[in-house]
Parts: C-alpha cells; sequence; structure tokens
C-alpha cells in the first residue's frame, strides 16, 4: 500500500532546460513527506492523511531530521499545471528511524490517496532516512505505538537503484 501526495509545480522549479531542477525535486519530495507525516490542524483539509502522526510547530515535543538523502533521476519532469503525483512508502522502520521512499510520476486532476502503485515510468525515485528526536533534548527518540500503528501499514521492500 502507498500514499500518493499530489505536489504542485511553481515556474521557480524550473532550470534553463525547462524541466525541474534537481534540487527543486527534493522539495518536491520534502512538500509530500509534510503532507503526509505531519498533522495539520487545518480545518479545510477533508480528511486527515492516515499517516500524519507528528505534531509540528514550537511547541511540537518531536522533530524529524533528514540523515541521508538519495536520489535518481529517470526521465526529466517538465511543467504542469496538474499536481504531480508522489507516491510514497515505508522501506524500513528502525527504532528511531524510517526510510522513507518516493516515485514521481504524472498527475491526474484526483487520484486516491492510498492504494497499490499505479505502475508507468516514473520521473524520478528517491530515499530519505528520517531520525524523529527529542526537541528538548535533540537526541533521538523511539518510535512510539501510535507512530507504527500509522506506518506500518505502508511497509514495503525499500527502492533499489541501478548504481549504488
Amino acid at each position: 500500500m502507498r500514499l500518493h501526495v499530489p505536489v504542485a509545480l511553481r515556474w521557480s522549479d524550473l532550470d534553463a532546460y525547462q524541466h525541474v531542477n534537481n534540487v527543486e525535486m527534493f522539495r518536491l519530495l520534502e512538500d509530500a513527506r509534510i503532507t503526509a507525516f505531519w498533522r495539520h490542524d487545518d480545518a479545510d483539509l477533508e480528511e486527515p492523511w492516515p499517516t500524519a502522526v507528528l505534531d509540528t510547530g514550537p511547541r511540537a515535543t518531536s522533530h524529524t531530521l533528514v540523515a541521508r538523502q538519495e536520489i535518481e533521476y529517470l526521465r526529466p519532469l517538465g511543467f504542469t499545471r496538474t499536481p504531480v503525483r508522489v507516491e510514497m512508502w515505508i522501506g524500513r522502520l528502525g527504532g528511531a528511524s524510517m526510510e522513507v521512499c518516493y516515485e514521481v510520476h504524472d498527475g491526474a486532476q484526483h487520484f486516491d490517496r492510498t492504494g497499490p502503485t499505479t505502475g508507468g515510468s516514473p520521473y524520478a525515485k528517491a530515499s530519505t532516512t528520517i531520525v524523529v528526536v527529542d526537541a528538548a533534548t535533540g537526541s533521538p527518540r523511539r518510535l512510539d505505538p501510535r507512530e507504527r500503528a500509522a506506518w506500518e501499514p505502508f511497509l514495503e521492500e525499500p527502492l533499489t537503484f541501478r548504481r549504488r
């Protein structure tokens, strides 16, 4: 089971070749990760994401830190007004960390938030290792049972990259 997160492109995401710049691709993945894992108190949200269990903001008791990122660009992504679909899943749940895996695909006007992979040829695939830390101490803290329960349905095999 995967999360299917819509992410809108911006003109500023494009480089001189008129495709999404490599650094901006990481920002698109960050936008998807924040949508999927951080709790939002927006009244406009239809329904919360099933994985959005991390508190945010200055009063949050935990923070998330990026420990590692890897990306493989498979084909250029040009500008489109239709949000791209970032498929996300958990490749590994550790004691205080998780590996978030992504594939960036063409979007659609509407798609389900969760489901199996839609297949097709992704623009990029990537993984990010996130460490959850105690906000007061800055030290890693164990994932709690509520977090594990929210994320375990999205466990799949981690990504494999062409060249390692």
